[in-house]
């Protein structure tokens, strides 16, 4: 028992070592989150969207921040980085991804998922929510609690896909936890729906500052060595 517990103290400074890393090197970044699946394959519909997603907010002048892994991650990091935008990685240590993906102009590598998902609210203007699996739904519903609980200020999260592909999901908050109480119907209005790239650039025009935008260029690069 002993033992445990000062494991557990001393896993305190990794965990802060993690933080101050990332304050650290993302300090000048302010840009924009892409989730999605990790398992889409170069040359899908969902991999050609995401690098679409990445290479039109870049040459907008946003940096754009994935979780450095492959599938809708790869392609939007390589999309930026085509485009010759900021290409920022945070990524996390799986058995299953042994490295980030190499289109990163930046890249943090974290142990502690819980550390990284701060990283990703307070280093972005808004989240791009590409259809993924568990992970990216996580991060959504993250996102959107801490908005609805003011924890956050409120900043676009925005759902892209074809038009049917998020209706079952909105048709269930509207007609089960809406219905029921659980959700208010105005809190329905945190997150929106898109369907291209354009669509999506449209919304972060209207909702975030031109003045606001963007990180400095050549913002130092990191690399976590855990």
């Amino acid at each position: 028992m002993l033992d445990f517990a000062v494991k557990d103290t001393w896993r305190i400074f990794r965990i802060m070592g993690e933080f101050v890393e990332g304050f650290e090197t993302l300090s000048a970044i302010k840009g924009v989150t892409i989730f999605g699946s990790a398992r889409s394959q170069p040359g899908s519909p969902d991999y050609e969207r995401a690098y679409a997603m990445g290479r039109v907010l870049a040459k907008a002048g946003y940096p754009v921040i994935t979780g450095g892994g492959p599938g809708d991650m790869e392609a939007a990091n390589k999309g930026a980085l085509e485009a010759g935008g900021e290409s920022v990685g945070l990524a996390v240590e799986l058995p299953y991804e042994p490295r980030p993906n190499p289109y990163l102009t930046m890249t943090l590598s974290f142990r502690y998922f819980f550390v990284r998902k701060v990283m990703f609210v307070k280093y972005s203007q808004a989240f791009v929510i590409l259809p993924g699996g568990f992970g990216t739904l996580d991060e959504l519903f993250e996102a959107v609690t801490l908005i609805q609980t003011k924890k956050v200020k409120s900043f676009p999260v925005i759902l892209v896909a074809e038009d049917d592909y998020w209706d079952g999901l909105f048709g269930w908050i509207e007609k089960t936890l809406v219905k029921r109480g659980k959700v208010r119907s105005e809190e329905m209005k945190i997150l929106q729906r898109a369907r291209t790239p354009r669509d999506v650039l449209g919304i972060l025009k209207r909702r975030v500052p031109l003045t606001a935008r963007g990180g400095r260029s050549g913002a130092r690069s990191g690399k976590g060595k855990r």
